[in-house]
């Protein structure tokens, strides 16, 4: 006697087209991502001659620019305006903090420069203690976001950006500054 079972193979089923499209979309769409990241990255600090765009700083209480807890670029046009990235955890930024003070006090009584420190991705606590410690009087606020770090592609701190009065980056300086007559080598022939 021959016995035979049959087993019917249930039939196989696959990834419906709609979830394969999806799926193919969404790593598509990382590679782009990845590619703009990468292509950012390649490009590096933006360069003299770049036309700053219009941004917001919000600033630390006690560090506002004439009592004001918020600063917006395009109303300082017609300054030379000084930009200095930092952060309390960078020792360059140590090595610079007087030195950046010391050229603050230098051209603030003029009115024609505004010296803006951005902190970049650091505590306000620990912000506000290296702003104590260093003796820092100019205005000072967070990256907020780190969306100002971007628009300048920085690389790291202590970056620094200089623009004329008509909002056109003149200078770049990736490192700390050593002196007060470096930075007015920067800005003293940008002043009209």
């Amino acid at each position: 006697m021959n016995l035979t079972i049959e087993t019917k193979a249930s039939p196989r089923r696959g990834v419906p087209l709609w979830v394969q499209v999806l799926i193919w979309a969404f790593l598509m769409g990382l590679l782009v991502l990845l590619g703009i990241g990468v292509s950012r990255a390649y490009q590096g600090t933006v360069q003299p001659g770049y036309e700053v765009p219009d941004f917001n700083l919000t600033l630390f209480s006690g560090y506002e620019y004439y009592g004001r807890s918020e600063v917006t670029i395009s109303e300082l046009r017609g300054k030379v305006i000084f930009i200095n990235f930092w952060a309390s955890w960078c020792k360059p930024c140590e090595q610079e903090a007087a030195v950046l003070e010391a050229a603050w006090r230098y051209y603030q009584p003029s009115g024609k420069v505004v010296f803006l420190g951005v902190d970049y991705v650091d505590t306000e606590p620990e912000a506000r203690l290296f702003l104590k410690k260093f003796g820092s009087t100019y205005p000072n606020g967070p990256d907020l976001g780190t969306a100002i770090s971007q628009l300048f592609r920085i690389q790291g701190v202590p970056e620094t950006f200089v623009v004329d009065p008509n909002g056109i980056l003149r200078h770049v300086k990736i490192g700390p500054f050593l002196s007060v007559d470096e930075i007015r080598a920067m800005i003293d022939p940008l002043l009209p």
